[in-house]
């Protein structure tokens, strides 16, 4: 595992007299969809088309000089550089696997962490990140380590497509679209996303955007616990990928797995799932993550049940073997239970692929992302209780 570690200094506040103006803020351009940055631009008294020449800098050079941009001329970049920005997140921690998997620690505006994660495949011809979308979570999903250290905010759109630009920088600018360094997006990161709509939606369409990083609706996915509002709302603005955190078929164990259900339980997810795909325009399929835990959700009824479940829905099954951490109360499944239950999938005419586990010893595998939160709900500290407890 090869390890780089970024020190970030916050610049030390300047001094101000009591007759001194304040320095205008200067605008961040980074987090900007195409038509925030064209009435950007317009504000300043510039053309629109020079949204889609900046964008191209940004997000496909990777560029944060204004001074480097040569097709603009030299009178925009000075007036750029006095009302405008480029800023992403700081790394804190750039490490790598032994799997090749990479995992950034990245500074936010408040000081917070959080993390995400590239992961190589096919040779390295695929390269997907998986993208944080809060500080903390708000679910609490039992078997997941980030919900153990709380909540505290949503991110900007700014730090969540900083994120893309961080690992786009890291590996090289897309010079063709048959060599790029971030081949897929998958919104399974730190947090919920459709619980942080109105900064997840822009993010992902610049992801989307030829003159942003010029992905595919099908390489870019949404995963949710299953806010089922805003997952209709979101058919009706986009038709990105969409995978579904389930991990169980039944309400009773559900509501202990993922405490979401209690609102929107298993039902009503099922038929949120079936509008979106019915507002897609070509035929796409659901992808059920489903994290198997020993002796809670890896039997054959359940296997049975999460067929019957899923007879309609068009998808297919991803099955996670749980990633442990301290405390968690939970254990992984052995490696012939965990084939045991894709062989019974397999028999009720399901495809039912193992995810290996990546990352782990950087702790970048699923459900063991955690960054640095100023816990809001106070369910760190509760955690921490509840162990100190179990130990005495």
């Amino acid at each position: 595992m090869t390890t780089t570690v970024a020190q970030h200094t916050p610049s030390s506040a300047p001094q101000h007299t009591p007759s001194a103006k304040a320095t205008p803020e200067r605008q961040n351009l980074l987090g900007m969809s195409r038509e925030q940055m064209a009435a950007f631009f317009v504000s300043i008294g510039e053309k629109k088309f020079r949204a889609a020449q900046v964008m191209k800098w940004i997000h496909i050079e990777g560029c944060d000089d204004f001074s480097a941009m040569t097709n603009l001329s030299k009178p925009l970049r000075e007036k750029l550089a006095q009302v405008a920005e480029i800023r992403g997140p700081g790394v804190i921690y750039e490490g790598t696997s032994s799997d090749g998997t990479r995992k950034w620690v990245l500074e936010v505006e408040d000081g917070s962490y959080v993390e995400t994660v590239l992961i190589p495949a096919e040779n390295g011809k695929r390269r997907t990140l998986c993208v944080s979308s809060q500080v903390g979570c708000s679910l609490d999903c039992s078997f997941c380590s980030t919900g153990k250290q709380g909540f505290q905010r949503n991110l900007t759109a700014a730090e969540i497509i900083g994120q893309v630009w961080v690992a786009q920088r890291s590996v090289g600018p897309r010079r063709d679209t048959a060599n790029r360094p971030v081949t897929n997006v998958v919104m399974m990161g730190m947090g919920e996303p459709l619980l942080n709509y109105d900064n997840v939606v822009p993010a992902m369409k610049l992801m989307l955007d030829d003159d942003g990083y010029g992905l595919s609706k099908r390489r870019v996915t949404l995963s949710t616990s299953g806010v089922v509002p805003m997952l209709d709302k979101l058919g009706d603005e986009l038709d990105v990928s969409l995978a579904v955190s389930l991990h169980a078929a039944n309400d009773e164990l559900r509501n202990e797995l993922v405490p979401l259900n209690r609102k929107y339980n298993i039902r009503s997810l099922m038929d949120a799932c079936h509008r979106y795909l019915a507002k897609c325009p070509e035929n796409r399929l659901v992808t059920i993550e489903y994290t198997l835990i020993k002796d809670v959700n890896d039997q054959q009824e359940h296997a049975e049940q999460l067929a019957a479940l899923l007879d309609e829905l068009p998808c297919k099954i991803n099955l996670i073997p749980f990633n442990p951490f301290p405390n968690s109360g939970y254990e992984t499944p052995s490696r012939n239970q965990t084939m045991r239950f894709q062989q019974w999938l397999h028999d009720l005419g399901y495809t039912a692929p193992i995810r290996s586990t990546r990352g782990d010893d950087i702790d970048a595998a699923c459900g063991q992302l955690v960054g640095r939160v100023k816990d809001r709900t106070k369910r760190s500290a509760r955690y921490i209780q509840s162990i100190q407890l179990d130990a005495d």
